[in-house]
């Protein structure tokens, strides 16, 4: 059986490509490591560069030095880990590998977790847009009302003469001459005034 796990383990170095295999040999995964010294017949200790530290098996995780309280970073980068995740699913020893940040199955457990993560994109929520969307509905209400009023405006501006006496013009902008302009009593007051005898 041991000869027969050897000789697997064997023909799947044969088989990776030459980043992973020098992954592997780095820092070899627990499953053949243990498989190792099951096989092994040496009778010498094990040195330190065997068996690490066990705040250093990890190089895809920082790790703190227990003795001095030092942080290390991690031997890979995320894009150097990315792509060792990639060649690993490719060749169907994901099993083998550590566990990281750019692990696919971790990736997948926050994405079910935590959603996109894009503001505006959740329940209840909507996206900023730009000053013209935000403002929009209010602008074509504004309008509406502009144009349903149209016909006393444009009566009041006959009244008027004009132009004589118009104070305030409407502004689509803003509320500027609405209280002028769409006022009720304010056209029959003002030809009220210019009907007065000495006028």
């Amino acid at each position: 059986m041991a000869a027969t796990s050897a000789v697997e383990h064997i023909a799947l170095a044969q088989a990776l490509p030459p980043r992973l295999l020098h992954f592997f040999k780095r820092f070899p995964p627990p499953q053949l490591s243990a498989s190792a010294s099951t096989t092994t017949t040496t009778s010498e200790p094990p040195t330190t560069t065997a068996n690490p530290p066990r705040w250093k098996t990890n190089p895809f995780l920082p790790s703190k030095n227990p003795s001095t309280g030092h942080w290390h970073s991690p031997h890979y980068s995320l894009r150097r880990q990315a792509d060792l995740f990639r060649l690993a699913t490719e060749h169907n020893v994901l099993s083998l590998m550590p566990a990281s940040p750019k692990h696919p199955e971790t990736k997948a457990q926050k994405r079910i977790e935590h959603g996109l993560r894009v503001k505006g994109t959740g329940e209840g929520q909507r996206v900023k847009g730009k000053l013209w969307e935000r403002t929009l509905q209010s602008r074509l209400e504004m309008r509406r009302q502009a144009m349903e009023s149209m016909p006393d405006m444009i009566q009041l501006w006959r009244e008027r003469g004009h132009g004589m006496g118009w104070k305030r013009f409407p502004r689509g902008k803003g509320k500027m001459g609405k209280e002028d302009v769409f006022k009720p009593d304010m056209r029959h007051a003002w030809v009220h005034e210019r009907a007065a005898p000495g006028n």
